[in-house]
């Protein structure tokens, strides 16, 4: 007897056919969710790129769903609320790229050293204030670890750029499983 190992879906098929379906339809539920894929999760990103330039990213912290509900939600999100962008319209289709971050659950950091740019996430929180950059950021913009957590401040939280250095600021790390197209 041979054992099954069960397979992944492919997230950035079923986020895609989630934007196609919202775009053209206006219905993303009318997508089945994929079988399987049941992994832990403590949030989930869509990343749209057009021609290798960012075109959407939005997600979710909130792991109380189940990971392909959470997927559609992010993919919906990143078409038609990124507020850096107007909705994505269907002849834009087939020229996007598309790229799901399932992340781990955040651990605090205790130092600069613990910080390893892409492979680490941060989310930088203070009060109601919260910012997020993905583990690909730092990489895809060429970030040093402060760059990246004063920019995360800055652009992401609404906090000041050096916000991180306060201790009342909690910095947050934590990995990804990145599946592209």
């Amino acid at each position: 007897m041979v054992d099954q190992v069960p397979s992944i879906p492919n997230w950035p098929a079923f986020a895609r056919e989630v934007i196609e379906a919202t775009v053209r339809h206006g219905d993303p539920g009318r997508v089945p969710a994929p079988a399987g894929g049941d992994l832990p999760f403590s949030g989930v990103f869509v990343t749209l790129k057009k021609r290798g330039r960012l075109r959407g990213c939005m997600g979710t912290l909130d792991a109380s769903q189940p990971l392909a509900e959470a997927v559609r939600h992010a993919a919906e999100a990143s078409a038609l609320q990124d507020w850096r962008f107007e909705p994505v319209r269907a002849a834009e289709l087939p020229e996007l790229s598309i790229e799901v971050s399932i992340l781990s659950a955040p651990f605090p950091m205790r130092s600069l050293d613990d910080l390893q740019l892409g492979t680490h996430g941060i989310i930088v929180q203070r009060g109601p204030a919260r910012g997020l950059f993905l583990p690909q950021v730092a990489r895809e913009h060429g970030m040093d670890k402060e760059t990246l957590l004063s920019r995360c401040c800055a652009e992401k939280a609404h906090l000041p750029p050096d916000a991180w250095r306060d201790p009342d600021t909690e910095v947050l790390l934590f990995t990804a499983q990145v599946f592209t197209e």
